[in-house]
């Protein structure tokens, strides 16, 4: 029978948010790096971002990207103190040490919030 646990994301202390300090795909930050071991292993990722600033800004995510695959998606924000988080990545599933990483148009200004709902055998 495998195990289920919450846990914070790999590239938070002690679940505090994550600031996005990458302007493009190679300064990514790390977000949170996928379980690795048995097959049936995986995690279930859940993210949310806040934005410090009130102008539009992109927030784009790649997840497991290499030179030939992976994905990589992009979500406009604007800061507003009475939106609070908004819902990024709703239960992405990674395994084998897939990375997710972000960056953002801004250096700073983004925060990165989340949880990962480990299922491991």
């Amino acid at each position: 029978m495998g195990t289920y646990s919450k846990i914070i994301l790999s590239g938070s202390t002690d679940g505090e948010g994550i600031i996005v300090t990458g302007l493009n795909p190679s300064q990514g930050t790390v977000i949170h790096t996928s379980v690795t071991g048995a097959a049936n292993s995986i995690d279930e990722m859940w993210v949310y971002a806040w934005s410090s600033v009130t102008t539009a800004l992109e927030l784009s995510f790649d997840f497991g990207v290499t030179t030939a695959t992976g994905s990589r998606f992009t979500h406009t924000i604007t800061g507003d103190d009475k939106k609070g988080l908004v819902l990024m990545i709703p239960g992405l599933v990674g395994r084998n040490a897939k990375v997710l990483s972000a960056y953002a148009t801004a250096v700073g200004t983004v925060n990165v919030f989340g949880f990962v709902n480990r299922f491991a055998s």
